[in-house]
């Protein structure tokens, strides 16, 4: 897969028959979740069926992206999850409740693959250029947007407007790509998915991540750029090198609309996320 992932499906790391479900159910990418959705009394065996995944995962380039979610840097249960994880194959982990440049850059240095921030604190917030900046291997930060109102005492939806403004301009100015949008809870509002994930596209986001197969379809539709996008997106970049050829950097097209060097890097940026292959069918199944 070559565009960035548009769904993250997180699933329990210790439930084993679930992992092999959403490993199938059409999700962009899988992140095998040894935090909030372990119980405690489970944590060990969630790292042992992990471990023993990528193990054995050897993708093909056809499956989903395999992250792993571990528990917060700093926590004892967070560095048996490093150590686990620590000289395994795996496309990513998910580092959750960060706050501390420095606890970010010593998960980095032991795992050694790249890694998503999730904020979830005032003070992760505060500091997500520094954290952004953190370590080379940072390749994302985002929202743990309930654990955040909780911290903040906002409302979730109206009260995380400007922090989500505030990740998209930290992510950006860092250089890393557009955050991914935090989970949909309410699994059997997939109408109330797709209005928030509309709403978060249009305000700097690029893909989500989910709780259930179910909600993949949803997300997925927003997400992917339409057939007419990608055509209109494909007209600006011929119109640009039309230009070019001709030593104009800013034209008007056929349909008299100006195109300059910004508005082709957003075309650009539409075509980078068109799939290059129709994606399987999302899985009605549950992997929880």
């Amino acid at each position: 897969m070559s565009t960035a992932p548009r769904s993250w499906l997180y699933v329990p790391g210790h439930r084993d028959d679930r992992v092999a479900k959403a490993l199938t159910a059409g999700a962009d990418a899988v992140v095998v979740d040894l935090e909030d959705a372990v119980p405690a009394a489970q944590k060990d065996r969630a790292r042992e069926l992990t471990a023993a995944l990528l193990d054995e995962h050897r993708p093909d380039g056809s499956g989903p992206r395999l992250w792993v979610r571990i528990n917060p840097p700093g926590t004892d249960a967070g560095e048996r999850d490093v150590a686990t994880l620590s000289g395994r194959r795996v496309d990513g982990i998910r580092v959750p409740r960060a706050d501390d440049p420095v606890e970010v850059r010593a998960v980095g240095d032991r795992v050694g693959v790249p890694m998503q921030l999730l904020l979830e604190s005032a003070r992760g917030l505060w500091r997500a250029h520094e954290l952004a900046g953190a370590h080379e291997l940072v390749a994302g930060i985002g929202l743990g947007e309930a654990d955040l109102a909780a911290d903040l005492l906002v409302d979730r939806d109206e009260g995380l407007r400007w922090a989500r403004g505030t990740v998209v301009v930290a992510a950006r100015a860092a250089g890393l790509p557009s955050p991914v949008q935090s989970v949909w809870t309410d699994v059997a509002d997939l109408d109330g998915l797709r209005a928030s994930s509309l709403v978060g596209r249009a305000t700097g986001f690029h893909g989500r991540s989910v709780v259930h197969p179910r909600q993949l379809g949803p997300v997925h539709e927003v997400y992917t750029p339409s057939p007419e996008e990608v055509a209109a997106a494909e007209r600006v970049v011929a119109t640009a090198a039309e230009a070019a050829a001709r030593g104009e950097s800013a034209v008007l097209d056929a349909d008299g609309r100006f195109v300059d060097p910004a508005v082709v890097a957003r075309a650009r940026t539409v075509l980078d996320r068109a799939p290059s292959a129709p994606s399987p069918a999302p899985s009605s199944g549950d992997p929880r």
